[in-house]
């Protein structure tokens, strides 16, 4: 399979093509804003309707990585449903397709801002959570170092071979690791974006997602 092998504070990660983020040595599988049923959130709030597929296949490509990777342990680094109310309303098909996913692992549930609160799944939850010597977290938190988290949904735009190219990526820097959103409903923020821009380093890198995983330097 194409991944693409970093060094980040002196450990050894493995960003993969679908967004998820492997750690060999621990064999554990890092994933971030799963936003579970976000087209029920959308349909309930605004009434506006999308093709309700997106949580089957948030949960088969998951279930591919975890194949692939054999991890045992799985960190969802915060807004793994789209809210509380989208927990709750999942179908007993995807809530049996998530359990199974869950068997027979150490699964952690990083809290989010659009799901603060417990959800009804068996797990670890926590605010965040500290493994041999990585902090994963939801939000960054400028002044800290060793450092891995979600929220904003990275996005590299690129102009190559005469057209212009948009995907999710993976940004890393000396002290921190941002991942891309890994749901399959999920927009994103340019990295040109400021907030992107003040947080990260001068020498950061962007890995996009994708059928081969590419690193570049990060577009400001």
């Amino acid at each position: 399979m194409n991944f693409y092998d970093l060094s980040f504070c002196g450990i050894t990660l493995r960003a993969m093509p679908s967004g998820a983020l492997f750690w060999p040595d621990e064999n554990l599988l890092c994933v971030s804003d799963l936003h579970l049923g976000k087209s029920e959130r959308v349909a309930r709030r605004s009434g506006q309707t999308l093709p309700p597929y997106e949580t089957r296949d948030t949960l088969a490509r998951l279930g591919d990585d975890l194949a692939q990777t054999g991890a045992r342990i799985v960190i969802c680094l915060g807004d793994s449903f789209d809210d509380v109310t989208a927990a709750e309303n999942l179908t007993e098909e995807d809530r049996h397709w998530l359990m199974r996913l869950q068997a027979g692992r150490h699964w952690i549930w990083i809290e989010g801002n659009h799901d603060p609160g417990p959800v009804e799944f068996g797990g670890q939850h926590v605010h965040q959570l500290v493994h041999k010597g990585l902090t994963f977290r939801h939000i960054a938190d400028p002044g800290q170092h060793a450092e891995i988290s979600g929220h904003y949904h990275p996005k590299v735009q690129l102009q190559t071979r005469g057209r212009m190219i948009s995907r999710p990526a993976f940004l890393v820097d000396d002290r921190r690791l941002v991942m891309p959103a890994y749901g399959t409903y999920t927009g994103g923020l340019r990295t040109n974006h400021q907030a992107l821009d003040q947080l990260m380093g001068p020498h950061a890198l962007a890995i996009l997602t994708g059928p081969v995983p590419t690193c570049v330097p990060m577009p400001r």
